[in-house]
């Protein structure tokens, strides 16, 4: 704790010093599993990168105290020889406790647990002028529920308290085939309502073809039930096993398939392949796509590795990679407007417990739904592919993304903010609480930081200006836009290493720093 607390005081004292100077900072952390474009700068920036420890276990209060740089998978193999699991577990290894706290964070068994946030005991916190303190559910318990998915726009955290659950050595997985959209939300609710279900999420493979998976934990297989694994490089990408599954299933909906999966390669089934997004890179580069060249490429198919090909190859802005939510009344509908506008499958699905443990607590802020309706459940959809020919310039892919926002503020919904956003200051105002959110900043000082909007929102100025740029400009992105010169690159990035998301430094500048 003393190499913590050592590491802390620095932490405020660099915050401190923006503070005086009333200087908006960014806070690295080492890596990110947002889409959007890095936007930091070396001498603007507070660097958290070293809080990656888990502190303790206490086995009596199932509780755990992590630094915010703990990722899913160093968490998770923490726990488990104490017997114990988060409640839930982002599906992406590398994504953080910190991340999952202050962005939005969720995964299957969110249809019980809520949010990731919703199962923080307290934070740690330095402020933004760089007061350290603790929130919690007794003290500044507004600073708790306000800062959880707010971006870092309140304060650094640097320490969690994760309230924890029992864990079982395995899950028993039963797939259950979707013929018709209009069944999906009564097979939610009815398997929802089945309180032996652990997790629950599934997998659109057109408008009309899909499968439900439950999930429940055990302690042994089922005697007859086959034990499948998803983390080795010989084993399946989860969603095609789920796929196989289904097409023999077809016709024999009243027997689901059921198979048993070790815990932790259930918790992170999704990794290898990015759910499916890892596919495209196969047909981007002409790669046949088979279980003998997944296997051959399984180091580039982890989502770590994806993440920084995706940053340096600025295929973001080709990709439609997409985060929303809408309430059961409007999932079907939303659907059939992704079935007109998008034509993007497979599309994940995964239902949503707006509160916490508690029927009375508070929401993030900004895991808030729209003030236009607040169900008990929202459906999540992942909407993440190739924009196609829809997209033909840059001025069509802004266009496409902000048809999605717009539909789903009609609903009712919400999108997560980790992906390119496109809304203008006015639109994400009226979907987010900006009254709440600025007396946080007041009251805890943070008025000088740029706000949740500032970090999250797309330029549509800027954008315009690159969408009418120079000829050079063009040439430039003609260049970029010649196959595989951008794919390459990002491949070529990860090959070689390299920090991804901080821009380039000289030695010399390395060096003035350092004697400082």
């Amino acid at each position: 704790m003393e190499a913590h607390d050592r590491a802390v005081q620095k932490i405020s004292a660099s915050v401190r010093s923006f503070y005086d100077r009333r200087v908006g900072y960014r806070i690295y952390h080492g890596s990110t599993n947002s889409t959007r474009a890095s936007t930091l700068s070396r001498d603007r920036m507070v660097d958290t990168s070293g809080l990656t420890s888990v502190l303790s276990v206490n086995t009596s209060t199932q509780t755990a105290i992590v630094e915010p740089n703990v990722p899913m998978d160093k968490l998770v193999a923490a726990m488990l020889p104490h017997g114990l699991v988060p409640p839930v577990v982002m599906e992406f290894p590398g994504i953080t406790t910190g991340g999952g706290y202050s962005g939005t964070s969720a995964e299957s068994s969110s249809f019980r647990h809520g949010f990731f946030d919703r199962n923080i005991n307290w934070v740690e916190m330095v402020l933004a002028n760089g007061e350290i303190v603790r929130a919690s559910q007794e003290n500044k318990t507004d600073l708790l529920h306000g800062a959880a998915s707010s971006f870092g726009t309140l304060g650094v955290v640097t320490l969690l308290e994760l309230q924890l659950i029992p864990a079982k050595p395995y899950v028993e997985v039963t797939y259950h085939p979707i013929d018709n959209a209009g069944e999906i939300i009564n097979k939610v609710e009815e398997l929802t309502n089945d309180l032996t279900n652990d997790y629950l999420d599934g997998i659109m493979f057109s408008k009309s073809i899909g499968v439900l998976i439950s999930g429940k934990l055990v302690d042994t297989p089922k005697i007859g039930t086959k034990v499948q694994g998803f983390t080795a490089p010989t084993d399946p990408w989860f969603y095609i096993h789920a796929q196989r599954i289904l097409s023999r299933r077809r016709g024999t909906k009243s027997a689901p398939f059921v198979d048993t999966v070790p815990l932790t390669d259930y918790l992170f089934r999704y990794d290898r392949g990015g759910f499916w997004v890892g596919a495209y890179a196969y047909k981007y580069f002409l790669t046949p796509f088979n279980r003998i060249t997944r296997w051959v490429l399984d180091y580039f198919m982890h989502t770590r590795v994806m993440y920084h090909a995706l940053h340096k190859s600025g295929h973001s802005n080709i990709y439609v990679i997409q985060d929303v939510a809408v309430p059961y009344n409007g999932a079907v509908e939303f659907l059939e407007f992704l079935e007109r506008d998008f034509s993007i499958y497979p599309l994940w699905l995964c239902p949503l417990k707006m509160k916490g443990k508690q029927s009375d607590s508070p929401h993030g802020l900004l895991a808030e739904v729209s003030a236009k309706a607040s169900p008990d459940y929202l459906l999540n959809f992942g909407v993440w592919g190739p924009a196609g020919s829809k997209a033909k310039n840059a001025q069509t892919f802004i266009d496409i993304n902000r048809r999605l926002e717009q539909k789903v503020d009609r609903l009712g919904g919400k999108k997560w903010l980790y992906a390119q956003t496109y809304y203008t200051e006015e639109e994400f105002w009226n979907i987010y609480n900006k009254k709440e959110y600025d007396a946080l900043r007041v009251k805890y000082h943070a008025t000088y930081l740029p706000s949740v909007y500032d970090k999250v929102k797309t330029d549509l100025v800027a954008e315009q200006k690159r969408i009418n740029a120079s000829w050079l400009a063009w040439l430039n992105a003609m260049f970029w836009s010649i196959w595989p010169l951008s794919g390459m690159y990002g491949v070529l990035a990860v090959v070689f290493g390299g920090d991804y998301l901080l821009p380039r430094a000289s030695i010399l500048q390395f060096g003035s720093k350092s004697k400082k």
